[in-house]
């Protein structure tokens, strides 16, 4: 009963602190660009603070045991939780380096945290449905911050004027709890500890295709970083969409594509190993193309739309066949190896975004697709070598 408890008692953590992330994670640009932030400086700041998290989630997961992680965690939630309380104070003030110093420290803890809860999880109990609930845990509460904010963003609610900054407060209240909760949880089960094992990298240079997958994913998360990593900002200050409609907008497009990876995941993945991935890059890339032709901002958010879409909706579908090729005991490794590569990708991605929005929008997804050319090369050529493989 103690194992499930504790099980139980992470998922209620991580549930606060999806909240947390939903409610201010999705306003955090616009915050900076309401204290007077340039675009090139919004997406400087994201960059170097995704950029720094990537070194230091490698160093965490070099040296930090697993069963000394929840004392690690515990640090990194309470810094977190005074900077973002300090955060608060410092809304519209002059102090421009200590916000931008703030803000890195709050990306950087946040990414610690989401890239630590599943290694966490796995000192407690390790079953084949607890990496599926914790995910849906992760999306569904985020999805309920990011529904808060849309719905009570320029509203009053007992008093309080709800406003970026407030919803910084509202965020921090909930990040309290998560800490509140994670104190209370016990990591007792040495014998899943015992069972984790780290993958050398060795392992992974001697299979050309994980290497590949590596290089795709990297590649991939550039790509779309550059076209939607100031996403908001462009929804709001190119599309002219109102605080509340933007978040709306981006909440519903995701809760279809959820929907639809579903119904994708059990009827629409074609048995064409091509196929899936043309459906998943090659339209998205037409649309980025169409996008960057036409100058035609109508196209250009359908593009988005179809890109946040399609991408979400067929997010594990191409890449699940590739972790799969690993061990279950050096599948943790590898995937925490993944968020690492994705957090560098989105610093690169991101960077570039800030600075094809101040030449144009359309070179955002000129950009992205020719990133994407080769992000699609690379997937052809696994599924190849992959077909190739299965002969011998």
């Amino acid at each position: 009963m103690k194992k499930i408890k504790n099980e139980n008692q992470i998922l209620i953590m991580l549930a606060f602190f999806s909240i947390s992330v939903g409610l201010w994670g999705n306003f955090r640009q616009l915050w900076l660009q309401d204290n007077n932030f340039a675009i090139t400086n919004i997406s400087n700041i994201l960059s170097i603070g995704t950029f720094i998290s990537v070194i230091i989630i490698g160093l965490i997961g070099k040296y930090v045991k697993l069963d000394r992680l929840k004392n690690t965690l515990v640090i990194v939630l309470l810094v977190k939780l005074v900077n973002m309380f300090w955060l608060y104070f410092l809304n519209r003030t002059s102090s421009v380096e200590l916000i931008r110093l703030s803000i890195i420290i709050d990306i950087v803890t946040e990414y610690i945290i989401i890239t630590s809860i599943y290694p966490l999880i796995t000192t407690i109990v390790k079953t084949v449905t607890i990496y599926s609930k914790r995910r849906l845990t992760e999306y569904l509460f985020r999805d309920i911050g990011i529904l808060f904010g849309g719905v009570f963003i320029g509203k009053s609610i007992a008093g309080l004027f709800v406003n970026y900054n407030a919803c910084l407060l509202i965020a921090n209240i909930f990040l309290l709890f998560s800490l509140l909760v994670l104190l209370n949880i016990k990591v007792t089960n040495s014998a899943n500890i015992d069972e984790y094992k780290e993958i050398s990298s060795k392992y992974i240079f001697k299979d050309k295709l994980l290497i590949l997958y590596l290089i795709y994913t990297l590649i991939g998360t550039i790509a779309m970083s550059t076209a939607l990593g100031l996403k908001m900002l462009t929804l709001t200050n190119y599309f002219q969409f109102s605080d509340s409609v933007a978040t709306n907008y981006l909440l519903i497009i995701g809760l279809l594509a959820h929907v639809l990876g579903i119904i994708a995941l059990k009827y629409l993945t074609p048995k064409n190993d091509y196929l899936t991935v043309t459906i998943k890059f090659g339209i998205r890339f037409l649309g980025y193309v169409i996008a960057f032709i036409s100058n035609n901002m109508m196209i250009t958010l359908i593009a988005i739309t179809w890109s946040i879409f399609i991408s979400t909706a067929y997010e594990n579908i191409c890449d699940a066949v590739y972790i799969n090729r690993l061990e279950n005991k050096y599948q943790l490794s590898f995937s925490n190896i993944c968020h690492i590569i994705r957090f560098l990708g989105e610093a690169i991605g991101v960077f570039l975004c800030g600075i094809m929005y101040e030449i144009g929008l359309r070179y955002m997804f000129g950009l992205s697709a020719l990133f994407m050319i080769f992000q699609i090369s690379i997937a052809y050529y696994m599924i190849y070598l992959r077909k190739r493989e299965s002969k011998y």
